[in-house]
């Protein structure tokens, strides 16, 4: 089974599962994080595509990198760092469809977890303290000019400092 194969057999149906893409405000979002670095003559290295980014409530919570079913389940455990770490997600993933290895980016823990959490559950771990004006603004959705267009990793991220600051 190749990745695409497992990501639509295995990994999509246990997100719809836990809730992903059907609680309102929740989103799964396949993220182009960079169009990687200009090399000279309109060239560019490959670019940094996340599998799968959790959103919910304007939040960017967690990244899972998918890999095909035959590959160990911590095979893209190095890239889910990475793209956690840029996006600035409390939470990476990585899986094969059958296991699912999770990280913790604020606390370092890692380890193993049954199915995905719900949104209610992640936004919950990731914002463990109540915030009056974090829930307000989560309320108000990011300019996206009728889906046409979006914000870059770097400005959600400036975005949230300041809206968190």
């Amino acid at each position: 089974m190749n990745e695409a194969e497992t990501r639509a057999e295995l990994i999509d149906p246990a997100l719809k599962a836990a809730g992903w893409g059907v609680v309102e405000g929740s989103r799964v979002r396949r993220e182009v994080i960079t169009l990687g670095r200009l090399q000279g003559a309109g060239k560019r290295a490959t670019q940094d595509i996340a599998d799968y980014v959790l959103v919910y409530r304007g939040h960017k919570l967690a990244v899972i990198e998918a890999k095909r079913r035959d590959l160990p389940d911590t095979e893209g455990v190095a890239q889910a760092k990475k793209y956690a770490a840029k996006l600035e997600t409390r939470f990476a993933y990585s899986t094969n469809g059958k296991g699912i290895y999770r990280i913790d980016m604020v606390t370092g823990a890692e380890g193993y977890v049954t199915v995905y959490p719900s949104p209610d559950a992640l936004w919950a771990e990731t914002f463990a303290e109540d915030n009056e004006w974090r829930n307000r603004f989560a309320a108000v959705p990011f300019e996206d000019r009728g889906g046409a267009w979006e914000a870059r990793y770097y400005q959600h991220n400036a975005v949230t400092h300041t809206l968190d600051g």
